[in-house]
């Protein structure tokens, strides 16, 4: 079973939520079993034909690792996020899985030289943003953020070297 969150609604209500289920050959939307159509006309483009309504369809951005996926339906953008059991279970239990995670620091992955620092103190990044260059063996090595923070201070600068485990960056 998912539980699919829709953010701005085609519907009546922003933030409704529905559960989808799929039963041998046939899905039900909310334990209404789905009489409509779907055919897939490319890679990110659908056709659904349901309640006698005619709809276009078009993944314009999906994010398995987060869930949310913003689709183009009828030329108005749809924005959703999805959870399977396992997140339902958990958000049971008081213990939802967080894909963004909070940073406490950034370590050197290997021996090198820091060739550029694209960050400073006081500096809010989210998860895969770039935050410095280290080169090493003759390669640039480009470090993101593994999730949000706020930069709180830079323990190098452009043109030194770092050991391998070394803390290059603190976050509040």
């Amino acid at each position: 079973m998912l539980k699919v969150t829709v953010e701005n609604e085609i519907a009546d209500q922003p933030g409704a939520s529905f559960e989808l289920e799929q039963q041998q050959e046939s899905w039900t939307i909310d334990n209404t079993l789905f009489d409509g159509d779907v055919v897939r006309l490319s890679e990110n483009h659908y056709h659904v034909i349901w309640a006698n309504k005619s709809y276009n369809v078009e993944v314009i951005q999906s994010n398995h690792q987060e869930k949310t996926f913003q689709l183009l339906i009828n030329g108005l953008l749809v924005k959703t996020s999805v959870k399977d059991q396992f997140d339902l279970l958990l958000e049971g239990m008081g213990l939802e899985a967080k894909a963004v995670q909070k940073i406490n620091h950034v370590k050197a992955p290997m021996p090198g030289l820091i060739q550029s620092i694209a960050v400073s103190e006081g500096d809010h990044v989210n998860k895969g943003d770039t935050l410095l260059v280290l080169v090493a063996m003759k390669m640039e090595n480009i470090i993101k953020a593994s999730g949000d923070g706020i930069v709180k201070s830079l323990k190098i600068n452009s043109g030194d070297t770092v050991e391998k485990n070394q803390v290059m960056l603190e976050f509040h």
